[in-house]
């Protein structure tokens, strides 16, 4: 009977023993995967049922980001409230964008610091920068831009909100705000200035909505005990030294619309327009009694996910467009010039045998839609082709591949194996551009035919400067044409691409243009109207930008910033037609006065200067010579940024400004992880506890199967 019992007794106080070591183990694993209690607390773990924090590689469109107090973990802010105002004169549009800017947390104290990456058009001219705090506004001003990140550095620090922004690339810009108070909202208010863009006789205004995600070729560098330069999601490298300042984080789709946008202009085209439309988003058109337009988006607002892209036709003429603008300030004065060929085309123009090279961006990028646009782009292009004609075709990813070993001649073989060949592209890998265009340039060059090389692409890069730099030591007298894919292309990349290049760029948002765009483009690839465009240079101390005017082409016109002591009553324009020596006299008598016109030569000599950084220019010159510029003309570039300051502190000295933590407020009874943590056993003691524990349980079982 008492051996029964004590068996009994044995056999209940092992189980219990192994059980409840058991339950050490597991509770000593659970606490050990855990920070220790005097570690920072991970945000995301703080309660459950609220929104967690991102890593850089979270997210996938643009969105204001607070940073956090776990490194590399970031807070989304509300949805931020974007409204746009523009006003087009001419060929000059004047654009305000205001955002609104809030503090999530309901925690008194919580002093913030937020970044937002947001593009504009690579043309833009940055000029003014005004915060708005309540009933208060706080103009900015311009500085050098170490200068300008200092005084922003000590407002903050000194507890006044503050604003900057910066120059990225000429078509990505940051504003920081600091100093945002709890639930307390503060508007930021740029303005920028641009020249409208013409091409195959119709005139386009795009307004950039989202940063697209770029590819970044090289190394990346760490330096130890230093952060990156940005807050992007990839680092530094030793090709792309400033990686971090333009891959911006960016917001799933799935958080909710993507930066709302409200837009609405007015337009004044000097002109007769036959049709207003835009192709992405729906609008509203009122015509003015004076032949202007007063247009709004249909909705309220639209996400941030595409660009807003406004198109009007000019009524149909058989004369040239010419258009001149003047603007004294300062006492100098300057000029804008435009001149457009006629919109009704001779088609009996004999066309010049050609040597065409098409490279198409198969990279990662690129697929879903934008590669089937490439692709049906590639397919019109070579249907226009004539046994006249050589051609190639280059594709490039990782790796760059070519149809031919050099050009082909056009022949019905030829076109049907390139046909095939396009057929089987498909996007995957890296975007190594420089190498494909640097296979491109390989081909001899012909001056008895038309060299021209079309590159289609959504540039997602962010090695710009070395394309821009082998291109002024390789192209020579080739021509270059970008084609940009997609719903947010690199416009800085293709833009400049192709100004090298004396080419031109065309847009391409939607699968449904490709056909008629590109009918339209090759057409005039095969004409051009005017080359080797130059003004009679007997002007006195006159500046003109662009340095080396573009080709003029059907459809597409010229448009020259010009600088002066004094412009003369006329002038004259010289190039060749069809070979033959052409000139065309332009009055400045009774050109319109317009404002705006010193920023916009500001921007383009800004622009010129900018380009010596490629061409072996002396990078202190070239920086002297930018701040010179930009510092007299009010303008943001790299070199100088817009910085206001509230000169009333809003956060406490004592108080220092804080990352951010996701929202504390009761959800359901939940309870933070590591509260149960607080004041428990340390994980490492617990485990050997429980492992020693069951330990005891092995040797007291072993010992009664042994006695009974």
């Amino acid at each position: 009977m008492f051996k029964r019992l004590l068996r009994s007794s044995i056999e209940r106080s092992a189980r219990c023993i192994k059980y409840v070591s058991l339950y050490a183990v597991l509770s000593a694993l659970c606490v050990a995967t855990l920070p220790a209690p005097a570690a920072p607390v991970e945000p995301e773990l703080l309660h459950t049922g609220i929104v967690p924090t991102m890593g850089l590689g979270d997210v996938s469109e643009g969105t204001l980001l607070f940073k956090t107090n776990q490194q590399g973990r970031f807070i989304p802010a509300p949805v931020l409230k974007t409204d746009v105002q523009m006003a087009v004169t001419g060929i000059i549009a004047r654009t305000t964008v205001r955002q609104e800017f809030s503090n999530p947390s309901p925690k008194k104290g919580d002093w913030l610091e937020g970044i937002y990456v947001f593009p504009l058009p690579e043309t833009a001219a940055v000029d003014h920068l005004r915060m708005h705090v309540g009933e208060r506004i706080i103009e900015g001003v311009i500085k050098e831009r170490s200068e300008a990140k200092n005084t922003y550095e000590q407002a903050k620090q000194e507890g006044k909100r503050t604003s900057l922004v910066e120059q990225e690339r000429p078509n990505i810009f940051t504003t920081s705000v600091a100093n945002i108070g709890s639930g307390e909202r503060i508007t930021v208010e740029i303005e920028y200035q641009e020249t409208i863009r013409s091409d195959s006789d119709r005139f386009q205004l795009r307004f950039p909505m989202a940063v697209g995600q770029r590819y970044i070729p090289g190394t990346p560098v760490i330096i130890e005990n230093q952060a990156p330069k940005g807050t992007g999601t990839i680092l530094d490298t030793d090709r792309v030294p400033d990686a971090s300042r333009i891959t911006p984080p960016v917001q799933a789709p799935s958080r909710g619309p993507i930066n709302p946008l409200s837009l609405s202009l007015t337009l004044h085209p000097g002109f007769p327009v036959s049709k207003v439309e835009s192709p992405y988003h729906p609008i509203i058109v009122v015509p003015d009694a004076d032949g202007g337009f007063q247009i709004s988006l249909k909705a309220d607002a639209v996400p941030g996910d595409r660009d807003f892209q406004l198109i009007w036709y000019p009524a149909p003429r058989t004369e040239p467009l010419a258009t001149i603008f003047t603007e004294q300030k300062n006492g100098e004065t300057y000029a804008l010039l435009m001149l457009a060929p006629p919109t009704h085309h001779d088609d009996k123009v004999a066309s010049i045998p050609r040597d065409l090279t098409f490279i198409i961006d198969t990279s990662g990028s690129m697929a879903g839609p934008s590669i089937e646009q490439a692709k049906s782009s590639l397919a019109a292009a070579l249907t226009r082709l004539t046994t006249r004609d050589r051609f190639n075709i280059i594709q490039f990813n990782n790796t760059v591949r070519s149809l031919f070993p050099s050009l082909e001649p056009v022949s019905a073989s030829s076109i049907r194996k390139a046909i095939r060949y396009t057929e089987t592209l498909s996007a995957d890998g890296g975007t190594e551009i420089v190498s494909a265009v640097r296979q491109a340039l390989k081909s001899p060059q012909d001056k008895a035919r038309l060299q021209q090389i079309v590159l289609l692409t959504d540039g997602q890069v962010g090695n710009e400067e070395e394309l821009f730099e082998m291109l002024h030591l390789r192209l020579g007298t080739r021509r270059l044409f970008t084609i940009g894919i997609g719903p947010t292309p690199n416009s800085h990349l293709m833009r400049k691409t192709a100004e090298i290049g004396r080419g031109t760029f065309t847009y391409i948002g939607n699968v449904t243009e490709v056909k008629d765009t590109l009918d339209l483009l090759f057409k005039k690839l095969e004409r051009p109207v005017l080359n080797d465009i130059a003004f009679d240079s007997s002007w006195p101390a006159v500046e003109q930008y662009p340095l080396q005017i573009a080709d003029l082409y059907e459809g597409e016109p010229i448009v020259v910033a010009v600088k002066a002591g004094a412009l003369p009553q006329q002038a004259t324009l010289k190039g060749f037609a069809a070979n033959q020596p052409w000139s065309m006299p332009v009055s400045f008598k009774d050109a319109s006065s317009r404002g705006g016109l010193s920023v916009h030569w500001a921007r383009e000599k800004i622009s010129a200067l900018m380009d010596e950084t490629y061409k072996g220019g002396v990078e202190e010159a070239i920086r002297k010579a930018v701040l010179d510029v930009a510092l007299a003309h009010h303008l943001v570039s790299k070199y100088t940024s817009l910085v206001a300051v509230d000169v009333t502190p809003a956060r406490p000295t004592n108080t220092a400004t804080e990352p951010e933590q996701p929202a504390s407020a009761k959800m359901d009874e939940s309870i933070s992880i590591n509260e149960l943590a607080k004041g428990a056993t340390s994980g490492q003691l617990q485990l050997l506890m429980g492992l020693a524990t069951l330990t005891l349980a092995w040797v007291a079982w072993s010992f009664w199967t042994r006695v009974a």
